[in-house]
């Protein structure tokens, strides 16, 4: 028995990308899903397209309350939450001196505290239940800075730490992974608003590998038996430098 088959699984940031790539591969391997994004239509075609085992829900990870009813949707359909992969994030890279405040405030939003929000709806039920995982997308930007990514790779960084910090929290209960995406082929260069950045971004990213490397890697950590914990694993293009 392939030992991610009938896990449940949520998954946030699943309707395209990384987030989606996931979806297809555990659908693939017999998980049960658990699916939330904020854009309903391609949350809902995903899902008919899975099949029947997959819940969604139209989910802003920065509203608390949407990500614990996403959580105990999946509880009350499914009966538990085996893993989380907290994937959703955005990417509006800028010069600090620039100020782009409101840019500052949505990625700390988004890939901080919706990386938290995902934590603990699920935390609490994987600890009663004496199992679980959660998977956190930090990227290569939580392992060293460049400039313009003051602010993208500080909330890198922080999902990096608060990865750490729950693992030892939770050691012997919980396992804890980190995933640390280069640059893949996403939308994430579409939240970018300065333009600069934008055209350089969409230059770098024409060497981008595809989602499904980062998909094969939580693949992996689900994989591992019970005993064993990935705790950090790093991917990037073959071309990639930094």
């Amino acid at each position: 028995m392939d030992a991610i088959e009938g896990k449940v699984v949520m998954i946030t940031g699943a309707s395209s990308g990384i987030g989606e790539a996931c979806a297809r591969q555990l659908a693939r391997r017999g998980a049960r899903l658990v699916l939330g994004a904020r854009r309903e239509d391609r949350l809902a075609a995903l899902a008919a397209e899975l099949g029947d085992n997959v819940l969604w829900a139209a989910t802003d990870v920065t509203q608390p309350a949407a990500v614990q009813s996403l959580a105990e949707a999946g509880r009350e359909r499914f009966g538990r939450i085996d893993v989380l992969v907290n994937n959703a994030g955005i990417m509006p890279v800028s010069l600090i001196a620039q100020g782009c405040v409101d840019d500052w405030s949505g990625m700390i939003d988004v890939n901080i505290k919706g990386v938290l929000y995902g934590i603990h709806a699920v935390l609490g039920g994987m600890l009663a239940q004496g199992a679980g995982h959660v998977i956190n997308i930090s990227s290569v930007a939580g392992l060293t800075v460049g400039p313009g990514g003051a602010v993208y790779s500080g909330t890198k960084f922080a999902v990096r730490a608060i990865s750490e910090g729950l693992r030892q929290e939770c050691v012997g209960k919980v396992r804890v992974t980190s995933i640390c995406p280069g640059l893949v082929a996403s939308e994430l260069t579409e939240s970018i608003t300065v333009p600069a950045f934008k055209a350089r971004a969409q230059q770098l990213y024409e060497g981008a590998m595809s989602a499904d490397a980062i998909a094969d890697a939580v693949v992996y950590a689900i994989s591992q038996p019970g005993h064993v914990a990935v705790n950090e694993i790093v991917v990037r293009p073959l071309s990639q430098s930094f």
